[in-house]
């Protein structure tokens, strides 16, 4: 049984962050190589779990299978078998030769100076498409690594920038999860939530386009590697497969084979080492593997403590006495909730169908259409989740590219955009009483 609220239940969130952040930014001050690897994320949550169990009212018995069970959730399982899926794909992909052809091929087609736009714009186009951020990150780090490296561009920047077109997508998509779940808490139509949505993260989009082309990304030449473009295929097969709709399951099982199947078509790549680059890939995603996990049970201790019904109240109670119109403070309310809670559940869609019911009623109370509330809950879990150190975007393309999540998460640029423009519009909205008043005169 869910207890009432607490803040207490937020105690073991603070604690792991505390240790995870705190760790690498002392690491990071003292100028240690690899600062936030120094402390594992997975040993970091360990003392944040022990707490939960702790202050947990449950029998003992009954602690321990919430905390399963959220270790088992269908989202936190979902996103664990990406991982997998993706850590394969880069490997046998870089192994065929197929990351050179696409870097290649990448290099000779975009201009060095529109690098950054133009795979914001991709990784956009195939976030929408598929539906997933992790899957579109999945399938695109290889790539933009190699393009990073080729063409001398700040790795963390890169990263950022990938993450944020993923993002957009995410936010928009029709297949997304995100989607699905804030259409459904807040009972409106897809395409209505799409059109609210749009008015939102295409004006932050344009503002992101300007800001990366005011990097200077062609001032060295980039080196463009000798390689097969027939390999870069199974690249054009995955996007195609994407835009088609196919299960990111699916895609990325069949972007594995295909990268395979062309390897050994054109350099001679063998079973057995197929078998082993499956097995790296795998190997490759272990930290951010155990940490989804982990983190999935730590939320269900928090939810099951009362952690998000305090977070839900004390959003509402704050948000009732800042804002005088009905519709401004549903509207701030609902982007509370939703950034709050993701902070501590650090999964967009499972923030969603946390924070639906509490922000319906927030909604309904301040007069805001079911398809504003359900843009909002969107935007505001995709735009934590992006900019989270400890979100899964951020710990997938740390993983990827070498980095530390924190320098990841710090260059998500059309994230922090994206929240800019949302609470301006907020802010300027007209609210619906002095509409409705102007149309009486």
């Amino acid at each position: 049984m869910t207890q009432p609220a607490s803040a207490k239940a937020l105690l073991p969130l603070g604690l792991f962050l505390t240790l995870f952040l705190g760790t690498g930014i002392y690491f990071q001050l003292s100028g240690v190589d690899y600062a936030f690897y120094q402390l594992a994320s997975p040993v970091a949550i360990l003392p944040a779990i022990i707490l939960g169990v702790i202050l947990s009212k449950q029998a003992f018995e009954e602690r321990i299978d919430t905390f399963v069970a959220g270790v088992g959730e269908r989202n936190i399982v979902t996103m664990c078998m990406i991982y997998l899926l993706a850590g394969a794909f880069s490997t046998v992909a870089a192994a065929t030769g197929g990351v050179d052809a696409m870097v290649a091929l990448g290099l000779n087609v975009i201009p060095p100076q529109f690098l950054l736009p133009g795979l914001f714009v991709i990784a956009a186009v195939v976030s929408t498409a598929m539906g997933t951020s992790m899957g579109t990150l999945a399938a695109l780090a290889p790539v933009a690594l190699g393009l990073g490296q080729a063409a001398e561009i700040d790795l963390a920047l890169l990263a950022g920038v990938l993450v944020s077109g993923a993002m957009f997508g995410d936010n928009l998509s029709f297949i997304s999860d995100t989607t699905i779940a804030a259409t459904r808490t807040q009972g409106c139509e897809m395409s209505d939530k799409f059109k609210a949505n749009l008015k939102i993260a295409l004006p932050a989009a344009a503002l992101t386009l300007i800001w990366l082309f005011t990097y200077d990304t062609g001032a060295v030449p980039p080196k463009i590697p000798e390689a097969n473009l027939w390999l870069s295929l199974p690249y054009f097969f995955i996007i195609v497969l994407a835009v088609l709709g196919l299960n990111v399951f699916a895609v990325l099982t069949l972007g594995i084979i295909l990268a395979a199947a062309f390897g050994m078509a054109t350099v001679g790549y063998e079973w057995v080492a197929f078998s082993k680059d499956i097995y790296e890939g795998f190997t490759s995603m272990q930290e951010i593997f155990l940490l989804s996990l982990l983190i999935g049970g730590l939320s269900a201790l928090i939810r099951q403590q009362g952690g998000l019904k305090f977070l839900a109240n004390s959003v509402s109670s704050m948000t009732s006495r800042l804002f005088k119109h009905k519709q401004q403070r549903a509207a701030f309310g609902v982007a509370a909730l939703t950034g709050l809670t993701n902070f501590a559940v650090a999964n967009n869609t499972v923030t969603i169908l946390l924070s639906g019911e509490v922000s319906k009623r927030l909604a309904e109370e301040g007069n805001l259409a079911p398809r504003q509330s359900a843009s909002l809950l969107d935007i505001f879990a995709c735009v934590v989740q992006g900019a989270l150190p400890y979100g899964a975007q951020a710990l997938l393309m740390g993983a990827s590219f070498g980095l530390s999540p924190l320098d990841v998460s710090i260059h998500t640029g059309y994230c922090f955009i994206l929240a800019g423009v949302a609470i301006a519009m907020i802010i300027w909205r007209k609210p619906l009483e002095a509409r409705t008043s102007e149309a009486v005169a």
